[in-house]
């Protein structure tokens, strides 16, 4: 067959090696930037027997005009994987919580498996991390492969959707922003690609059609305390975490999903906060609170700054606060960082992106240390880890 794979940035060039190894013919376009595969107007003039691109690619595109209708990254990646599947497979997508949902869940995994994560992708039990990629659709066919030859389970964050080739897949939050030049919903791609799959679990605020998980329905909490009880599995654990919203969702989630796949969820009683997550530490007289990660928006970092007084005692606090040279999908817009600032009221402001006077979040730590004797610093930076 002969393919077109559109973006060699977004995973598009390693769908073209793996589409290749099936015996494909291959073309690949890097339809931002001109500097991989053949050039647009080369492709224009060809014919083509399927062609596959990224979600949030402009449906505008002329490639797409000329060859379309196009079959997703995660739709080509289903085929790629052609019943390589380990088991049990789950994935895990949304705007916010994906990484700890994920983290949690792997937690509770017996045996041997495969964490994909934007953190890394790891081995289980030895959590030995074997690379760092991206978390596109195509970067799941070298973690898929891996858990496969080792006889394990699978659980793997995607961004944007997930391929529906899994056992269980799970939404981590309804949040939506437009993508595709403005012309598509995050939301409502995410919920096409997530009602092809096996079983759903989902978060409170959205319905979907097919064999769905209401989290909520499972799991509630009271304090610190975890309760949950479905599938034929209920008790209780006892978290600190519990007690901040994120961590609430991406346990709720981890917990509800385990008991879809008949594992006692009570061990989350011992999971930590993840770096970037929430995660608390001391500096002398500093309080640090690490919220940077690819999920940071304005909620999450007014939950750090109530989370960095009531640990510190509501002494000053400094935020740090921005994007990282717009390396995530979803953004944090001006605007949404205008209303966390007000929100919070901090002492100190430390702005972190392009045309400010921090590029990245360890500058923006170092300015916020140096006018930050004591209290807290909290890091509100987006970007990936």
């Amino acid at each position: 067959m002969r393919v077109l794979v559109l973006d060699t940035i977004h995973g598009g060039a390693e769908l073209a090696v793996a589409l290749r190894g099936a015996g494909h013919q291959v073309d690949e376009v890097d339809v931002y930037l001109g500097r991989a595969g053949i050039p647009v107007e080369e492709a224009l003039v060809r014919t083509y027997d399927l062609v596959t691109a990224p979600v949030h690619l402009d449906p505008d595109h002329p490639l797409l005009r000329r060859h379309g209708p196009a079959v997703s990254h995660h739709e080509m990646v289903k085929r790629v994987l052609d019943g390589r599947l380990p088991h049990p497979f789950i994935e895990i997508t949304g705007a916010r919580g994906k990484t700890t949902t994920a983290h949690a869940l792997a937690a509770l995994m017996p045996g041997p498996g495969i964490l994909h994560t934007s953190t890394g992708t790891y081995r289980y039990p030895e959590r030995e991390r074997l690379w760092k990629k991206s978390i596109t659709p195509a970067s799941l066919i070298a973690a898929a492969r891996e858990a496969e030859r080792i006889g394990g389970w699978l659980v793997a964050e995607e961004s944007l959707g997930v391929t529906a080739a899994g056992d269980v897949a799970v939404l981590t939050s309804p949040e939506d922003y437009p993508v595709a030049a403005g012309k598509k919903h995050a939301i409502a791609e995410k919920c096409r690609l997530l009602s092809r799959a096996r079983t759903i679990v989902l978060p409170p605020g959205i319905a979907l059609s097919g064999k769905t998980v209401a989290a909520d329905g499972m799991v509630s909490f009271d304090g610190q305390v975890c309760r949950y009880e479905g599938c034929g599995i209920a008790g209780t654990f006892a978290n600190p975490l519990c007690t901040l919203a994120g961590y609430r969702t991406a346990l709720s989630l981890a917990a509800a999903t385990a008991c879809v796949l008949g594992i006692d969820p009570a061990p989350l009683a011992e999971f930590a906060a993840l770096p970037g997550r929430m995660a608390a530490r001391r500096e002398g007289d500093l309080l640090i609170v690490d919220n940077a990660n690819s999920g940071t928006n304005m909620a999450t970092t007014v939950e750090a700054a109530r989370y960095a007084r009531e640990l510190s005692g509501n002494g000053a606090l400094t935020l740090v606060i921005g994007e990282e040279a717009r390396a995530v999908c979803e953004g944090f817009s001006p605007g949404d960082i205008r209303r966390a600032v007000s929100a919070v009221g901090p002492t100190g402001i430390v702005y972190v992106g392009e045309g400010h006077a921090a590029a990245t979040l360890e500058a923006g730590l170092a300015l916020a240390r140096s006018i930050t004797p004591a209290g807290a610093i909290v890091l509100a930076v987006k970007m990936w880890r």
